[in-house]
């Protein structure tokens, strides 16, 4: 069996402790190569993580001729400069969310990507790719809770530390960027649509001067969607779908135990039932899949204009904030 061989540019906490390990399980991904611009962090990354290769640089990664495809955990405002780099360099891309700043560069962004057709780039929402997300796109594309009316979601941690990459603006920092996209992103999917207007009222850090605390209404041509996030609150994620008919409770809709069983509840006319999974890690699982779409020269699951969706609706709520008015996307 063919495995792609992936390198990491960064040392990013988010690739060492769940991305990393995980991808090294896959069925079609191995990690060959880890590169840091501290040399002694790229190699103690390596020699905990069993990766063959470190670099002191990325570009060094990025010249090693047996690298295949890169994961970009690096910090949001440094996406698009080397995912363009890594295109010209001949790997494909995974990076994570969000893929840009803002609407205007993730387009800008899609278009020099077009002219890489035989290359693979995608945003790395990893929650679509873990088997209850695809059970609940079934469910309702099913009819099983009739016409979706509503989806409400919740996602907050909290850290206030000034000197953490989150918190910097200069960086791309902020809740909405981190995991208010989480939000926007599973609404816009489980509807299959856009929306058409958004309403949002942020709450900024008056010292960091991130925003820290979201509250929006998505409005879709069937139904809308409401969500709340923040990174100065109590631990929090769920996710309510709600029809005309039943409705899906999910307790663990972004991060769900990757060693441990994971549920759902539905419940419809004819009563509640709890849908289990047996324990999987959806980080694994996404690697295999665009592992796989190179292999096999398939798309990848996510295509970039759904990351240009995703910004436009960010963008959207921040101009909402701004003017106290709705904002059409």
């Amino acid at each position: 069996m063919r495995k792609i061989s992936w390198g990491v540019l960064s040392t990013a906490k988010i690739g060492l402790v769940k991305v990393i390990p995980a991808m090294k399980r896959g069925a079609y991904s191995r990690i060959d190569a880890i590169a840091s611009r501290s040399l002694n962090k790229a190699k103690k990354a390596a020699k905990a993580l069993g990766i063959p290769a470190a670099y002191g640089s990325y570009q060094e990664l990025l010249d090693d001729p047996g690298i295949e495809a890169v994961y970009v955990p690096l910090p949001n405002h440094l996406h698009a400069e080397w995912i363009l780099k890594s295109l010209a360099a001949g790997k494909h891309v995974l990076c994570e969310k969000p893929i840009t700043v803002h609407a205007g560069e993730a387009a800008a962004l899609a278009e020099n990507i077009r002219k890489y057709p035989h290359l693979k780039v995608m945003e790395a929402f990893m929650y679509r790719f873990h088997p209850q997300w695809r059970e609940v796109k079934k469910l309702v594309a099913k009819g099983k809770i009739g016409e979706v009316k509503t989806v409400h979601s919740v996602f907050s941690y909290y850290n206030d530390d000034p000197g953490n990459i989150r918190n910097r603006v200069e960086f791309g920092g902020g809740g909405l960027l981190d995991i208010g996209c989480y939000c926007i992103s599973l609404s816009r999917f489980v509807y299959g649509a856009e929306p058409l207007r958004v309403f949002g009222t942020i709450e900024f850090d008056p010292r960091m001067k991130i925003d820290r605390l979201t509250s929006a209404v998505l409005e879709f041509a069937s139904g809308t969607a409401t969500f709340t996030c923040s990174t100065q609150l109590s631990g929090r994620q769920y996710v309510d779908i709600i029809g005309t008919k039943g409705r899906v409770e999910i307790e663990k809709p972004f991060l769900p135990l990757p060693d441990g069983p994971t549920s759902f509840m539905l419940s419809t006319g004819s009563g509640s039932r709890e849908i289990r999974f047996d324990a999987c890690n959806h980080y694994t699982i996404q690697g295999d899949l665009f592992s796989r779409a190179i292999i096999h020269g398939t798309e990848v699951p996510t295509p970039i204009d759904d990351s240009i969706a995703n910004m436009k609706v960010i963008d959207a709520l921040f101009a909402s904030d701004r003017t106290g008015n709705p904002v059409a996307v």
